[in-house]
């Protein structure tokens, strides 16, 4: 009995020891915004006071575009995220993007409000403080539930929308990225406060695609990078406190302008399925599936993804 309690002990020891180095060996403080954007909010980055916080934003392509594009990241992500599409976008049309409370170089909301209610009101104060009356809103994942929330609570200041693997419908993810699943998790969320492994946010990002060898190791350290920005951290946990997706559920029948829905087939967050619902309860919409591609198909693949918006941004509707 003794042996077995010294036995116990010697492995409870190794097993702090274990986590002590570990947490030892990946400490990642929070970074200013100030550190952040020397390299991160690069031309033509600008920061804008709109909604009682600074805004990261990026506006480019003619201003004289009357009904810009307007760019929704998901969660943890950035407005980086659709830099393939803005590229091929900005030669002809005005494309804003910007990055969400919560996420990204904008940070926390100072009201610690979360819900998708106040994310759509936050993207209408955008939009005042741009002077844009109406706009396409596309989104993805997060964001395509803030865009389709803000045409149903704006009708009148959307003229197209685009959804990509938007979530929105309640749904039973088939995987979820690490970091998402410690988030939430009281206990690992209170150890790990001010520890990052970069591979766990690798792992993460790789799990999003459909095809994880195409995940840079640039493309990991933004998300890292970012992930790190003051406050950001406490504010995904409280992301996922506030907002679950069913809210405003039942209004999605009343979308009526033009919309394209996007879909990876290899979506294993939100799975394909919940394209082809959007398709059945938006009466004016258009379901393209990308069959190689994950949850983030603007991202794993801006080419042929965005050729399909420049079709639908051409098109009258599609009836």
């Amino acid at each position: 009995m003794l042996k077995l309690l010294k036995y116990c002990l010697y492995l409870l020891l190794v097993l702090v020891a274990s986590l002590a180095i570990y947490i030892y060996l990946n400490v990642a403080p929070d970074k200013s915004v100030e550190e952040l954007s020397q390299r991160w909010a690069q031309q033509p980055s600008q920061f804008l006071n709109i909604a009682g916080m600074t805004i990261h934003l990026r506006d480019e392509g003619p201003k004289t575009d009357e009904e810009p594009i307007v760019l929704i990241h998901g969660t943890s992500a950035s407005l980086h995220t659709w830099d393939g599409w803005v590229d091929a976008l900005k030669g002809n049309r005005r494309v804003i993007r910007f990055d969400l409370p919560g996420f990204g170089l904008t940070g926390p909301d100072p009201q610690n409000n979360y819900t998708i209610e106040h994310y759509a009101d936050v993207v209408a104060a955008v939009l005042d403080e741009l002077n844009v009356k109406k706009a396409v809103l596309a989104g993805n994942s997060l964001g395509g539930y803030i865009s389709w929330a803000t045409t149903v609570m704006y009708p009148q200041r959307v003229s197209k929308l685009i959804l990509v693997d938007s979530s929105g419908y309640l749904f039973k993810p088939d995987s979820v990225p690490i970091a998402f699943k410690l988030s939430q998790n009281p206990i690992a969320s209170v150890l790990l406060k001010n520890v990052l492994p970069k591979s766990l946010v690798a792992r993460s990002v790789k799990n999003v695609y459909g095809n994880p060898d195409l995940v840079s190791d640039e493309l990991v350290e933004r998300y890292y990078d970012l992930s790190l920005r003051a406050g950001n951290r406490d504010a995904l946990k409280e992301r996922f406190k506030q907002m679950s997706p069913g809210a405003l559920v039942d209004k999605i029948q009343t979308i009526n302008v033009p919309t394209l829905i996007i879909w990876g087939a290899k979506d294993r967050l939100i799975p394909p399925k919940f394209g082809t619902k959007f398709n059945q309860n938006i009466a004016n919409s258009q379901l393209i599936v990308f069959d190689e591609l994950g949850h983030v198909p603007h991202e794993e693949d801006p080419e042929s993804t965005v050729s399909a918006v420049k079709r639908f941004l051409d098109a009258n509707s599609f009836l």
